[in-house]
């Protein structure tokens, strides 16, 4: 029967519908081949490369008694010149020696670290540094919050991390290019392991030098060796922390654990108290920092 005008109308306008419908779906003819669906389009921009100036002309140094050379030079004494990451001692030969020169350490370098500061000071610090505009700041600090009178008033790890990470916003806020060099925590058992059988180290240690570690140096029963092990795993866990946040940062290098893994002798240590560094032992620092801020790579 020959269809009214009406009906041919619905039936073109159902055939535009059909046609329209399989173009969607991929169906065609059977010979025609739809899409290859085993292809997915996964184009995603690559991660960011880090950023790294291997000749910095400018350095900030953070810290506690370690950058500020305690007990390198005299006794119960800061001795800044002598300090690895911003001294002017020749026998040192600092970071910034070696990347400024004598001239660019006097007029390019700054030290902000304190003698018995922990993490809670490090935010205050690396603000300090941040006005400066350096283009490198280095960190060490970690040490006093292992070293307290008790194992159980160390420093929580997931308050470690909070300090950490402020310090780094803080830092980033004003000073958004500046890179960081971040130290590890020293093996502080490796420091009682190479100073217990010292005499004079021994009667100091008891004057309180990082009792949570030092304390009873010849007590080799289970219970202190169970508080040195517990002491020995939170610098193991800091470091942890200082690895992973400074990861997220790409102007920031972890030294992958040089420091902890550096096996000090008493040739390191100071004779006045068996524990900071001594000059010798602040130069081994110098070219831990030294090796991994020229380098081209991170360490692994």
């Amino acid at each position: 029967m020959p269809q009214s005008p009406q009906g041919r109308a619905v039936a073109a306008s159902c055939a535009g519908l059909l046609v329209a419908a399989l173009a969607l779906t991929g169906c065609g003819s059977p010979d025609s081949p739809g899409p290859d669906r085993t292809k997915t389009r996964t184009s995603q921009a690559p991660p960011p490369k880090p950023v790294w100036d291997r000749s910095p002309a400018s350095i900030a140094a953070v810290g506690d008694s370690i950058t500020r050379g305690f007990d390198a030079c005299g006794i119960l004494s800061d001795c800044p010149e002598a300090s690895w990451a911003t001294g002017t001692d020749d026998g040192v030969r600092s970071l910034a020696m070696r990347l400024l020169g004598a001239p660019g350490v006097a007029d390019r370098s700054w030290n902000y670290a304190r003698s018995g500061a922990a993490v809670g000071e490090l935010p205050a610090q690396m603000a300090q540094a941040a006005g400066h505009r350096p283009d490198l700041v280095t960190v060490m600090m970690g040490a006093n919050d292992a070293c307290k009178d008790d194992a159980e008033l160390m420093t929580p790890v997931a308050e470690f991390r909070t300090s950490f990470e402020e310090s780094m916003r803080r830092l980033r806020a004003d000073a958004p290019k500046t890179q960081v060099y971040v130290a590890s925590v020293p093996d502080l058992k490796r420091l009682w392991s190479e100073g217990k059988d010292n005499p004079l180290g021994r009667q100091i240690w008891k004057l309180g030098i990082c009792a949570s570690m030092l304390g009873d140096s010849q007590d080799m029963g289970a219970t202190a060796t169970e508080r040195r092990s517990t002491v020995q795993a939170r610098v193991v866990a800091y470091n942890e922390v200082l690895k992973d946040v400074c990861a997220k940062d790409l102007r920031c290098r972890y030294d992958g654990g040089a420091v902890f893994d550096f096996r000090f002798t008493g040739d390191q240590l100071s004779t006045w108290d068996w524990f900071h560094p001594s000059k010798n032992g602040q130069g081994k620092l110098a070219d831990i920092a030294y090796r991994n801020v020229v380098a081209a790579k991170p360490p692994a």
